[in-house]
C-alpha cells in the first residue's frame, strides 16, 4: 500500500504553534496562521519585511532587550548551523490599529536552521510559544491573593524565572568566553599570515575565511613575495585538517615556500624545495599549493601546482583561462624526488589573476568541475571590478561570505 504524499505546506499553515521562516538576511519569507493570530498581523504585513523592522523594541520600555537577544540568537544559528533555544523573553509587539503603541508580550522562542544541500543555512525557522497569559495570570493571582501564593506555586514560579535567567546569564558567559578565545585565535592567524610585501601592492586583494566553527585557526594560507627585476610571486596553499595543529604546519610550510621563492629560479623549483622540506614535517603529507610568478617586464605568468585547484586568468572581456598545464601531485605523495612541471602564459594589462583554495569551490556530493564552472561563471560577471570589490562580490555570489565547511584563501591580482 502506497503512503499518501504529505502536503508540507498545509502542515506548516495548520500547525498550532506560531512559526516564522526567515532568510539568512533575516527577511521574513513565510508565516503560518498561528503566528498571524498571535501577533494580530496579516500575511502581507510581514512577508518581505526585515524582521526587526516588523517587530522593533518598545521605545517606551527602557529595559527592552528583545531585539538584541533575538538578533544574537539568530546570528548564532547562522554561524553554528545548529538550533538555538532562548530563555523566556519579554518582547512587546506593536499594535496594528494604534500606531506607536505596543502590547506587552512574553515568549518562549527557539530558532532552527534549515540547511541547503551545500551545508549553508538556507532558512531559519523561528518558533515561539506565547506565554503572556501564564505570566499575567501569575501576576494577577499574586495581586488578588495579597501575595499569598501556595508554597508549590511559589516554588514553580521561582524555578521558572530563576532557570530562565540562569540560562540567559550562562549563555552570555559562554559567548564572552568564546569571543575571547576567538580573538586570541584571530591574532595568531593574522600573525602567521602576515605578508610584508603585500603592503606594496594596492592591486592585490586577499581574503581569508576559516572553516565555520574552527575559531579562525586553520591550515590555508596565502603569500606575496617581491622579486628582483620588477617581478613578484603569489602563492596559496592548503594543509589537510583544521585547528592549531594544521595552522602550525601551515606556518612552517608557508615560511619555507617564501624562503625558497627568494632563492631559487621559478615556481617549480620553489615547490620542489618545499616538497623536500615537507617530508620532514609531521602533518604536511598531502598538502597542496600553487605558486605563480608574475613578470611585469615581459608580461608573463609562470606557474606550477602541487595538486592544487588551478589559478584562473580573468581577461578584461570576461573570458576565463584555467592555468592547469603544470599540475603535479600534492607535497610528500611521491616516494622519490621528481622535478615538478612549470608552464607560462602571457597576460594583458587589465587582466586579473585569481588564486584560491578548494573551500571556495568544493561542495559535498558535487563534482569539482561543477564548482569550477560556478567560479568561472561568477568571475565573468565581475571582470570590470577592482580586486577588492571582485573578492567581496565573488564570496557573496558563491554563498561563502560568512565562511564554509572548509577554509578559504582567496587572492585577486589586477595585472
Amino acid at each position: 500500500m502506497t503512503s499518501p504524499e504529505i502536503d508540507y505546506a498545509a502542515l506548516f499553515a495548520g500547525t498550532p504553534s506560531p512559526y516564522l521562516v526567515l532568510g539568512p538576511d533575516l527577511v521574513i519569507v513565510g508565516v503560518n496562521r498561528a503566528y498571524l493570530q498571535a501577533t494580530g498581523r496579516s500575511h502581507d504585513d510581514l512577508v518581505g519585511q526585515y524582521l526587526f523592522d516588523a517587530f522593533p523594541d518598545n521605545p517606551a520600555d527602557p529595559d527592552a532587550d528583545g531585539v538584541r537577544n533575538l538578533n544574537a540568537s539568530l546570528h548564532r544559528v547562522l554561524t553554528s548551523r545548529k538550533p538555538d533555544t532562548m530563555a523566556l523573553q519579554k518582547y512587546d509587539i506593536p499594535l496594528v490599529h494604534r500606531p506607536g503603541q505596543f502590547e506587552e508580550r512574553w515568549w518562549s522562542p527557539i530558532n532552527t536552521p534549515v540547511l541547503a544541500p551545500d551545508g549553508t543555512v538556507a532558512w531559519i525557522i523561528h518558533r515561539v510559544e506565547d506565554v503572556t497569559a501564564f505570566v499575567h495570570a501569575r501576576q494577577a493571582h499574586h495581586r488578588l491573593s495579597g501575595g499569598s501564593l501556595s508554597e508549590r506555586e511559589e516554588g514553580m514560579e521561582a524555578e521558572l524565572y530563576a532557570r530562565s535567567r540562569e540560562l540567559q546569564l550562562l549563555n552570555e558567559e559562554l559567548r564572552h568566553a568564546h569571543a575571547r578565545e576567538r580573538q586570541v585565535a584571530v591574532t595568531l592567524q593574522e600573525a602567521m599570515l602576515h605578508s610584508p610585501d603585500l603592503a606594496r601592492h594596492h592591486d592585490i586583494a586577499v581574503r581569508y575565511l576559516p572553516a565555520v566553527g574552527s575559531l579562525n585557526v586553520c591550515g590555508d594560507w596565502y603569500d606575496v613575495v617581491d622579486l628582483p627585476d620588477d617581478g613578484f610571486a603569489v602563492a596559496v596553499g592548503d594543509v589537510v585538517g583544521h585547528g592549531l595543529e594544521a595552522a602550525t604546519v601551515m606556518g612552517m610550510l608557508r615560511s619555507a615556500l617564501s624562503a625558497a621563492t627568494r632563492t631559487v629560479n621559478g615556481p617549480a623549483k620553489a615547490l620542489e624545495v618545499l616538497g623536500l622540506y615537507a617530508r620532514s614535517v609531521e602533518g604536511a603529507m598531502a598538502t597542496t599549493s600553487v605558486e605563480a610568478l608574475v613578470s611585469t617586464s615581459s608580461r608573463q605568468i609562470a606557474y606550477s601546482s602541487a595538486g592544487h585547484p588551478p589559478p584562473i586568468l580573468l581577461h578584461a572581456d570576461g573570458t576565463c583561462q584555467l592555468l592547469d598545464r603544470a599540475t603535479d601531485p600534492p607535497l610528500g605523495v611521491r616516494p622519490e624526488h621528481v622535478p615538478r612541471p612549470q608552464a607560462s602564459v602571457p597576460y594583458t594589462p587589465g587582466d586579473t589573476l585569481v588564486l584560491y583554495t578548494d573551500g571556495l569551490i568544493e561542495r559535498r556530493g558535487e563534482d569539482i568541475d561543477a564548482g569550477l564552472n560556478r567560479l568561472t561563471d561568477a568571475l565573468a560577471s565581475y571582470a570590470r571590478l577592482g580586486p577588492e570589490r571582485l573578492a567581496d562580490a565573488l564570496l557573496a555570489r558563491l554563498g561563502v561570505s560568512g565562511g564554509a565547511r572548509d577554509d578559504i584563501a582567496l587572492v585577486a591580482v589586477r595585472l
